[in-house]
């Protein structure tokens, strides 16, 4: 039997834990955000938070403290620039909302989730630099536009992808040979989708997670060491196999 082709484009969907070597926890893990305060969920919950101005005070204070500020890339983000100056990289998708990925030298990244680096006004639309809102020190900073509620501008339960972020994502893992997911749980749609987009389109699927996920029994290969260790392993090999 014939060795399979070494794959010649991969997309990359990283979750929260491929940044927990960073300092940022994950959700869903032991030590997870909602793990250890369910009630924290509320500030991720667009409902809850139009609703309730504690929730909203709650949800600023968590973006003032919030370890993305200070934190820097790890051994897994350097590994996916080094995939993409390969020349192997098609795009790098990702769930989190932290910048490290271009923090580290990425340039192909789709955040579906946006970023806490951005505020957006949930009436007019206006987009602000979250630095310059923070900066205010109000409890519940109104935008200054209109007077509507702002919050940063990430994709909250309740809220929708924007359909052209989507759109690109769903491209990126139709034009693969190699979907890789990294440090994600692939519970939450539509992201956990893009593994059945890439599988319906003829790529490998690789998982990269400390837990088991749904898409496990469907992947042609399921890797549960540190990602730290695992990815840049992974990435030498890809590199090496290409020649």
């Amino acid at each position: 039997m014939n060795e399979p082709a070494p794959p010649t484009s991969v997309t990359v969907l990283t979750g929260a834990g491929i940044s927990t070597d960073s300092g940022i926890p994950d959700f869903r893990g032991p030590q997870g955000v909602w793990t250890k305060d369910p009630a924290a969920q509320a500030m991720v919950s667009i409902d809850s938070y139009l609703a309730d101005p504690q929730v909203r005070r709650r949800a600023w204070q968590a973006r003032r403290d919030h370890p993305a500020w200070s934190a820097e890339p790890n051994a897994g983000h350097r590994a996916l620039v080094l995939l993409e100056r390969s020349g192997l990289l098609r795009s790098l998708v990702t769930q989190n909302i932290d910048g490290l990925h271009q923090k580290a030298g990425s340039t192909r990244v789709i955040e579906l989730h946006g970023t806490i680096f951005e505020v957006v006004c949930l009436s007019c639309g206006l987009l602000t630099p979250m630095r310059e809102v923070l900066d205010r020190q109000e409890p519940d900073p109104p935008c200054l536009r209109c007077g509507g509620i702002q919050k940063a501008n990430t994709i909250s339960f309740g809220q929708s992808l924007k359909e052209e972020v989507l759109r690109e994502a769903v491209t990126a893992a139709r034009e693969c040979d190699l979907f890789l997911a990294v440090g994600t749980s692939l519970t939450v749609q539509p992201a956990a989708g893009l593994c059945g987009e890439a599988l319906d389109a003829g790529a490998a699927l690789v998982v990269i997670n400390a837990q088991s996920t749904p898409y496990d029994a469907f992947a042609d290969l399921v890797i549960d060491r540190p990602i730290g260790e695992a990815l840049p392993a992974l990435v030498r090999e890809l590199i090496d196999a290409r020649g």
